[in-house]
C-alpha cells in the first residue's frame, strides 16, 4: 500500500491584474511507499513546500489527483493519522508547552492525555522546559515543540518541513534518532530539508524535485551508485605498478584505487590479480555518489 500517491499534480498561483499565473507545480506524479523513510530535496523554489501543503489539503491543486494513507487529505479522519512539522512554526507564546500539546490533541479528537505529553516532551528534550512560557523558547526549543506536537496521537504518517532548522548538532542526532525509532514502528516519514547530509542519513528514498517537476525518484543507494566502478583499499606496500597492470586506478589518496568491473566474476579477476602481486584488501565498496553530488548531477543534466 502506498503513504502517498499523486498523479498530474500541478498548482498555479493567480497574480492579481494579470492573465498568468506562477506555476508552482507541473504535473507532478510521485508514490512513496507505505513504512517508507522518503525526502524530497531540490534547490529553493522547486516547489517543495507547495507540494508538501497540497498532500496536506492546505492549498487545493489546480489539477491532478491526491491520495494520503488511502483516502482524501481533506478528510478529518485522515488529517488525524498525520502528524505535521510545517517549515514556519507559529506557537503562541503565552501558552507553556503542555497546554499546546493539550489543543494539539483536541483538534486530533483526541482525549489528551498529561501523562503521554510528559512522556513526549521527555522524548524530545524538553523536559526542562515543563512549565516555561513558550515565548521564552529559543529556535532550537520551539522545533523540538512542534516535532512533539507532530507526534501527538501515534500518527501514521510524519510529514516534516526542514525539522532540524535552528537545532544544534547535537539536537540533530537526538531529532534523527527519534525519526529512525518512529519508522521501525511503521510510521511513513517523508521530510523535506535542504541538509542534504541529514535526508542522507534518515532516508531510503529520495524525489528530487526542481522548476515543479520530478527529475529523479528512487531508492537513495539506486541513485548514489555510480556505475560498475568499486573503491578499493589495500594496506600499504602494495605494488601501484602491478595495481595498474591488474586495472586498478590510484585516487591519490594512500592505498586507494578504483577499478571498474560489471560483474561479481569481474570484480573478484581483478582482485584475484591484485593479490598475485601481493596486494592485501582491507577495505572494499561500491563507489557512489553522496546526496550532494546526485542532485548536483541531476540538476546539472536537466539545465
Amino acid at each position: 500500500m502506498s503513504a502517498i500517491e499523486v498523479s498530474g499534480l500541478r498548482k498555479t498561483y493567480r497574480r492579481a491584474f494579470r492573465r498568468t499565473g506562477i506555476e508552482a507545480l507541473r504535473g507532478v506524479d510521485l508514490t512513496v511507499p507505505e513504512g517508507s523513510a522518503f525526502g524530497l530535496i531540490g534547490p529553493n523554489g522547486a516547489g517543495k513546500t507547495t507540494f508538501i501543503k497540497a498532500i496536506l489539503g492546505i492549498v487545493r491543486p489546480t489539477a491532478g489527483a491526491v491520495k494520503v494513507l488511502g483516502g482524501s487529505p481533506e478528510d478529518p479522519r485522515i488529517r488525524a493519522r498525520i502528524g505535521y512539522l510545517p517549515e514556519r512554526l507559529h506557537l503562541p507564546h503565552a501558552w507553556t508547552s503542555t497546554a499546546f500539546l493539550h489543543t494539539v490533541a483536541k483538534l486530533k479528537g483526541l482525549q489528551p492525555d498529561r501523562a503521554a505529553q510528559l512522556r513526549l516532551l521527555e522524548r524530545v528534550g524538553l523536559a526542562h522546559a515543563v512549565d516555561q512560557r513558550i515565548g521564552g523558547y529559543s529556535k532550537g526549543m520551539r522545533q523540538r515543540l512542534g516535532l512533539a506536537a507532530a507526534l501527538v496521537g501515534s500518527p501514521s504518517l510524519l510529514v516534516l518541513d526542514e525539522p532540524t532548522d535552528g537545532i544544534d548538532p547535537m539536537g540533530r542526532v537526538e531529532v534523527r534518532s527519534i525519526l529512525q525509532e518512529e519508522v521501525r514502528r511503521g510510521t511513513t516519514l517523508f521530510l523535506n530539508s535542504h541538509l542534504l547530509a541529514e535526508t542522507e542519513r534518515v532516508c531510503d528514498r529520495v524525489a528530487i524535485l526542481a522548476d515543479g517537476r520530478v527529475l529523479r525518484e528512487g531508492r537513495l543507494e539506486d541513485l548514489a551508485r555510480s556505475g560498475a566502478r568499486w573503491a578499493v583499499r589495500f594496506a600499504p606496500g602494495a605494488d601501484a605498478e602491478a595495481l595498474g597492470a591488474a586495472g586498478f586506478q590510484s585516487v591519490g589518496s594512500e592505498g586507494l584505487f578504483h577499478v571498474e568491473a560489471t560483474d561479481p566474476a569481474a570484480l573478484n579477476a581483478a582482485l584475484d590479480k591484485a593479490r598475485a602481486a601481493g596486494a592485501l584488501l582491507v577495505e572494499l565498496k561500491r563507489d557512489g555518489q553522496d546526496l550532494e553530488a546526485v542532485l548536483t548531477s541531476t540538476m546539472g543534466a536537466a539545465a
